[in-house]
């Protein structure tokens, strides 16, 4: 599903350029739930835009389904991101005058979806996640962990293949954390590829596999 080789990813600084990561190679299959994990400053956000094709590494190969992304143009990077990759972020980004069954409809409007088959599908999707009554409501009438579980809906919504969540429990409460997770063990039980960013450890523990980045290194790949 997901394949890293060799990857290398520096930035520009006024005295030369910042090497993040350095020799990254990694290989996800389809279906499995990942967690990676690390300090401040290890790599982690640098390594999570790459494998979503958010960004290009400096050198190295990023293989999505066998395609290196470096070949394709801008526009079909963008294709395969939408078609192939859901997102799910700490601050959850929705949209605060819309309800949120709208804003999970908001992939389906850029793909042209029909307006009654979008609402149909925000619907289903709502009720996977057990916001099926709220789905009128907008994000400021709803809890953090509600407002997370809309987020997840939304990258659910294209059924990608793939979810990329970074920090999704950062700023919930334990209980609310357990109750994310266990929607992310279910979309892996339903075949999706789940990859995770998380400094916290308990969280970690929840996925079946954990990868550990320090100085811009895979210092540990650990299985349950």
């Amino acid at each position: 599903m997901i394949r890293l080789c060799n990857i290398e990813k520096s930035f520009p600084t006024a005295s030369g350029r910042l090497p993040v990561l350095k020799g990254i190679d990694l290989h996800v299959e389809r279906g499995e739930f990942v967690a990676i994990t690390g300090p401040s400053g290890s790599g982690k956000s640098t390594l999570m835009a790459l494998l979503g094709c958010l960004d290009r590494p400096t050198s190295g190969q990023v293989l999505i389904n066998g395609t290196d992304v470096s070949t394709l143009s801008d526009n079909d990077e963008a294709d395969l991101r939408s078609r192939n990759i859901g997102f799910v972020f700490q601050a959850f980004h929705l949209i605060q005058s819309l309800s949120i069954a709208e804003n999970v409809e908001v992939p389906l409007f850029y793909a042209g979806v029909p307006h009654r088959e979008r609402r149909e599908r925000a619907r289903a999707a709502l009720e996977k996640v057990g916001l099926g009554p709220r789905r009128g409501h907008k994000p400021p009438e709803l809890s953090g962990g509600e407002q997370q579980r809309a987020a997840i809906a939304r990258a659910l919504i294209r059924e990608p293949e793939i979810i990329l969540a970074d920090e999704p429990t950062g700023n919930l409460d334990s209980k609310t954390c357990q109750q994310i997770m266990a929607i992310f063990e279910g979309v892996r039980d339903a075949g999706k590829t789940v990859l995770i960013i998380t400094h916290d450890p308990n969280i970690a523990a929840n996925a079946p596999r954990r990868i550990k980045l320090s100085d811009g290194r895979i210092e540990g790949d650990s299985k349950a």
